[in-house]
């Protein structure tokens, strides 16, 4: 490793953001570095679908890199604009492809590690299956911050930052959201 690659590791986000805002290229990279799973994470559950998870989360970048001028430090946190940016990407896919709404939580991960026993693969995957079954009866803002707040494990804060909205509003509706969850996996 370099030591230039070295140092921005090292950075904390608001001096790598600053770096990739005044052209910094190696910062911009190691943002992406930073971030780039979880949000491939995170749209691919959005998506269902790994190629199109691949295309947005590039785009994604593609829209951070356009818009870092726009970002100011002093608002919500780098990765809550930066999931924003990813939601309302997803949000513009789902309006412009026929109407269809994101499932709300897909097979984000690969199930077939080498040497898992069988029964536990299937396991994890009905357990997958009714969390997603479950999380598609909660409202859509309630989804939507249970998603955030446990699949792509961002904080109250991001989350409100993400969401437009303030962290009372997203304290509610994920009390109200977990509950609901709890209801419906309670039904099956």
């Amino acid at each position: 490793m370099n030591q230039t690659k070295k140092y921005l590791l090292e950075l904390n986000e608001v001096e790598l953001v600053r770096l990739a805002r005044d052209g910094d290229a190696e910062a911009v990279g190691a943002l992406y570095d930073r971030h780039q799973a979880q949000i491939f994470r995170y749209v691919w559950s959005r998506v269902d679908n790994q190629r199109l998870a691949e295309d947005l989360t590039g785009e994604i970048f593609t829209r951070m890199v356009v818009n870092l001028p726009k970002y100011r430090p002093s608002g919500i946190p780098f990765r809550a604009w930066l999931y924003r940016i990813a939601y309302n990407l997803i949000m513009d896919h789902y309006r412009t492809a026929n109407g269809r709404h994101p499932l709300p939580l897909q097979h984000a991960h690969n199930l077939s590690h080498d040497g898992q026993n069988p029964s536990t693969i299937i396991e994890t995957q009905l357990t997958i299956d009714r969390v997603r079954r479950a999380l598609a009866r909660l409202e859509p803002a309630q989804r939507d911050v249970v998603e955030l707040r446990f699949l792509a494990g961002m904080s109250l804060r991001e989350v409100a930052g993400t969401l437009d909205k303030s962290v009372a509003a997203i304290k509610s509706i994920q009390h109200r959201g977990l509950k609901a969850l709890r209801a419906a996996l309670q039904q099956g």
